[in-house]
This record gives structure tokens, sequence and C-alpha cells, in this order.
């Protein structure tokens, strides 16, 4: 489970990307991952995109793509489905802002269509004592900081036989 704390502390931390593109991780064999979250979580978000990346792991996110058009429509689905697919993971990002979003359960629902199902991975947050998530999420793999500072992922109820990020 990451720490809302700790993602908006990551955000704060220059991001240094071993690729530009999708495209240029995937022709140097960098781990790309799409993330599913709400606008309103930005700097978690880009937390979020920092860790990766400092895991070698290169993350789309839609408002940083200068091709998306400013105000959603339809070529926002369609791009946003074909980035789905090219990517090599696929990251839920569970705050009470995403489980309220109408984009965000189409994503996932789309997503569970197209992606093999360990390639879908949900990140879970907690606030205070507080943990985000609805319980279909529990159904997929979930992402989380290991003791030793590595993104690793478990199945449901798993609690020991891990994946680090590197080996998904």
């Amino acid at each position: 489970m990451f720490n809302t704390r700790d993602l908006l502390d990551a955000s704060q931390r220059s991001l240094r990307t071993a690729a530009r593109t999708l495209q240029e991780a995937r022709n140097v064999g960098i781990r790309t991952a799409f993330l599913c979250h709400s606008h309103r979580d930005r700097e978690l978000a880009q937390g979020l995109v920092t860790i990766f990346a400092e895991q070698g792991c290169t993350v789309y996110v839609d408002w940083m793509d200068a091709s998306m058009p400013e105000k959603p429509d339809r070529t926002t689905a369609v791009r946003i489905q074909q980035k789905i697919i090219e990517c090599d993971l696929f990251l839920f990002l569970a705050t009470p802002n995403s489980m309220a979003s109408r984009w965000c359960p189409w994503e996932l629902g789309y997503a569970d269509g197209k992606k093999n199902y360990d390639r879908i991975l949900i990140v879970p947050t907690r606030t205070g004592a507080t943990t985000h998530g609805n319980e279909y999420l529990d159904v997929y793999r979930s992402v989380e900081l290991s003791k030793t500072g590595n993104v690793a992922s478990w199945r449901p109820s798993e609690t020991t036989g891990g994946i680090f990020l590197e080996n998904l």
C-alpha cells in the first residue's frame, strides 16, 4: 500500500527517465505502464510516475501527452484504448477520486478485456488509517513498495512470494 504522503513526497523529486516516449522505451527494452487515475490526483500520479521511473519503468499519463485533446471526447477514448494496449502494464491508482471517476472504471474494464490478468496492477493508497479501493479491485494484483524499497506485486490475499517490478 502506498501512503499518499509518500507519493506526494516523491512528486517533489527530480524525475529522471530513461526514455522520453513509450516508443523509445520499447526500443531499448524498458517496461512501460499506463496509469489510470483521476486528474484530481495529479500530484499523487506524478509521485507514482517518479517511483516507477526510479525502478526503471516508463509510465504513460494522458495529461502529459501533448497529442491528447484538451477536452475529453471520442478521440480521447480511442487514444486511451491504444495506449492501454501498447503498454506492458496497466496501473490503477486507487483513491477516492478514481473510485468516483466515470473514466477510471471504464479504463479498468477495457484493460480487463485486453490485458493478461497479471499485467493489471492496483496501486492501493492509504491516507492516515483509511485505505482506498473497492472490493472488485481485489481480483487483481496489487503493487506496493517492498521492505527493500523496490516496487513489488502480490496476488490477492498473498502475503509472501511477491514479484519485483522488473520480473513482471
